[in-house]
């Protein structure tokens, strides 16, 4: 099995149990500061994505590591948009995510 996949597999699970446990556990403390668990489950996820874009990309897997790289920008836009209170960022980091979507489609498409 593939190390890079398993990390990264790892950190997206995380912020897939992260979100599931968001009804009963509302806040969770990181380094002093007080998180809603919905907004670091989406900082968790951009970080799986963000370790995994370079890792796709230097072993030649385009689509997979643009895909990473994709997620990692928009749902970092999502995180810090709860982080700074910013409607801009809310809003670039759904336009990165449905874009990003888009074009992924287009593209597995080709793949047939």
């Amino acid at each position: 099995m593939d190390p890079v996949s398993i990390v990264v597999g790892t950190i997206v699970g995380v912020a897939g149990v992260l979100l599931l446990i968001q009804p009963s556990v509302r806040v969770i403390e990181v380094f002093g500061t007080r998180i809603p668990t919905f907004v670091l489950s989406s900082g968790v996820l951009s970080l799986g994505f963000a370790v995994g874009a370079p890792a796709y990309l230097r072993r030649g897997y385009w689509l997979r590591g643009v895909a990473h790289a994709i997620g990692a920008v928009g749902f970092g836009g999502l995180f810090f948009a709860a982080g700074f209170g910013s409607l801009l960022l809310l809003w670039a980091g759904l336009a990165v995510i449905i874009g990003g979507v888009l074009f992924l489609a287009a593209e597995s498409r080709k793949l047939e």
